[in-house]
This record gives structure tokens, sequence and C-alpha cells, in this order.
């Protein structure tokens, strides 16, 4: 049986005076064990490319990472934002553009769901502990195979049929966060702080996305494999 294609985003780094593109091992490992196939999409630049991946896939995650540039969702940078890059940007911009429109299936990790957002017209709190009042925790950067704070699931979303519970623990690395919805999502998880930490389509495209990295812990709790495997079992669809 023909296993799924599901194409992973990557990072653009510089090390010893030379690009790299780069992915945590943990995403790689998530597909495998969910049943998937792994395709790594480089960073480029612009979204020349960005057709013929859709065309190859069956599936597409658009994993953690950079900050958003501000100026997609109409702001100056905050003091805050220092860590962007405009070529991951163009490359994703372009990718999940053609991937929405075509239907295929969509899973956002941690910028993944901020990208998601941002794509369909929302915005983002450009850094949650400046603000965001009464705040919580929401770096964990000791360990993040384990869960750190609890979020609470909405009924009759993906997240709650595969977890069969009103109240997980995740991990937690991020400093920006959903503030103004997109156009054809519904908030499926959030933090006691109110922080929106799950997403998904309200119409037939497939579309979910997080806030926090089952991958990292799929390491050591199978429950979060079982995530990525419903992803890969509608992609084989």
């Amino acid at each position: 049986m023909k296993k799924p294609v599901i194409g992973l985003t990557t990072q653009q780094d510089v090390m010893v005076g030379k690009k790299i593109t780069r992915i945590n091992q943990p995403y790689i490992d998530a597909v495998i064990k969910a049943g998937g196939v792994p395709l790594l999409i480089p960073v480029q630049g612009d979204d020349s490319l960005s057709e013929n991946y859709i065309k190859a896939l069956d599936g597409i995650i658009f994993t953690g990472g950079e900050d958003i540039w501000p100026h997609y969702f109409g702001e100056e940078p905050m003091k805050e934002v220092n860590v962007i890059s405009h070529d991951r940007d163009k490359t994703e911009w372009g990718l999940f553009k053609k991937a929405y429109e075509s239907g295929l299936p969509i899973f956002g990790i941690c910028r993944g769901l901020q990208l998601a957002n941002v794509a369909l017209g929302g915005t983002l709190y450009q850094d949650i502990f400046k603000q965001v009042p009464n705040i919580g925790g929401h770096v964990c950067g000791y360990n993040t195979e384990e869960g750190y704070h609890s979020i609470e699931l909405e009924e009759k979303s993906i997240l709650h049929d595969v977890f069969g519970e009103k109240r997980i623990f995740v991990n937690s690395e991020h400093h920006q966060a959903i503030k103004d919805l997109g156009r054809g999502l519904r908030v499926t998880a959030k933090s006691s702080d109110g922080i929106i930490e799950a997403i998904e389509s309200v119409n037939d495209k497939f579309l979910m996305a997080v806030q926090f990295h089952p991958e990292a812990m799929a390491q050591k709790h199978d429950e979060y494999v079982d995530l990525f495997k419903r992803f890969i079992e509608y992609c084989s669809k």
C-alpha cells in the first residue's frame, strides 16, 4: 500500500559561513511513526516552485521557527520581534495559499498555526508577554518532550476526537499567538490565560493547527503520535 507523502517546511541557517537547510528530527520521526513519507521542502526565497510541491504531496505540515514579519498583518515590528526570515515567509506564504486553494490537507505547528491565521486574514500578538495582561508561562525550554501547561479542548473538534479528553497537557515554546482569528477558522483549544492553542477549518477543507509542539511530545507519548496519524489518515483518502 502506497504511503502518503507529507511535505515538511524547513528553516535556513548559516553555519561556518555556509547556508544550510535544517529541520528538527522529531518532525521527521513523527511523520514516519504515523505512517507517512516525509519530504523536506527547502526555503527558496520565493514561491516559484510551490505548485510543483503541492502536486507532489498528499499533505503538508508547516513547522515551527522564526517570527512572521508583522507587515503581513499590517503592523510595524515591536522590539521583541528580532528573529525573522523573509525568504521563509515568502516560501511558506506561497505554499500555504496554493495548498489551501487546492484543498491539500494542512497541519500547522506553532509558527505554522500563526502562518495559517495570518494568511487567512487574521492578526497576531507580536509578543504575548508585553501585550496580553495576566499572561502565564509559554516558554518551557527545559524539556519539550513533557507537558508544561494545560489546554481546554472544544468538543466536536479534531483534538477532542483524537485525545478523548476535555483537558490535556502540552509543551510550549512561543512568544507570539493569534490575536484576531482568520476567516474560515474556529478556535478548538485555549490555555487558562486565554491564549488560542488550536484552530481548525469550518469548511470542508482539512486544516488543523496547534500552538504547541506535538512532534516533540510524540517522542515519549503515543497519544501525540495519534494526532499525526489522524492527519495522515485524511491524507490517504
